[in-house]
């Protein structure tokens, strides 16, 4: 039986994919990067760092560095989550749910800390997780497993008795990886991508997650 559920924040609990859309677009500007929405989910699910970085390999800058290029944009989701964050449709159903189990939750995000609990507390739900964990200080982000790992550590949790829910592909990796169940959400953009098959449910919302779906994946080895 599943005995904690671990949620990525970014597109899963927060809607904060025009945050940092909004903010890559302003920030890679000032150093002669016009960004485009495809460009942006070239990065999806990454760490900032790790995108930055990304992008100047493709097209090297002169000017601010890497580190206050992502510490910009950082700032700038921090600020409109705080202005204007607001729950996925569909995410205080499922949190509840899980919480009418009495299990452990937890998030595992590859945003910095500082945006994570920004959001937690816009968002009123920091009382409803048991840790919450980042890929920022990890040797390694999404896809790689670890953070998914941490966290379930930080629950006292087998991973092999987590369910991870996630959206963008890079974080379907990282916890089929870690030997998690998933369920995904990808966005409208990504739903039909055949990628996400990988996932052990795939959603349109998290507000269509239902009792078939938590039966099902407690049958799964």
């Amino acid at each position: 039986m599943i005995e904690a559920v671990i949620f990525d924040m970014d597109g899963v609990l927060l809607d904060s994919e025009p945050f940092w859309r909004e903010a890559e677009k302003k920030v890679f500007a000032k150093v002669g990067i016009t960004m485009t929405d495809a460009m942006c989910r070239e990065t999806m699910g990454i760490r900032i760092n790790e995108a930055v970085e990304y992008w100047y390999r493709k097209r090297p800058w002169t000017g601010l560095t890497q580190d206050a290029v992502a510490k910009e944009i950082v700032e700038t989701v921090r600020q409109r989550i705080a202005e204007r964050g607001e729950l996925m449709h569909g995410a205080a159903a499922m949190i509840q749910f899980f919480r009418k189990r009495s299990l452990k939750m937890a998030v595992a995000s590859s945003s910095a800390f500082c945006l994570i609990h920004t959001a937690v507390d816009t968002l009123g739900i920091r009382k409803y997780f048991d840790a919450i964990h980042s890929a920022e200080h990890e040797r390694y982000g999404k896809p790689h497993p670890v953070v998914y790992l941490t966290a379930a550590e930080r629950l006292s949790a087998d991973p092999l008795r987590c369910l991870a829910v996630e959206d963008s592909l890079n974080g379907v990796i990282a916890a089929k990886a870690a030997r998690m169940k998933v369920v995904a959400v990808p966005d409208a953009e990504h739903q039909t991508d055949t990628r996400f098959a990988i996932a052990d449910i795939l959603l349109p919302s998290l507000a269509a997650f239902d009792e078939t779906h938590w039966n099902h994946l407690n049958t799964l080895s």
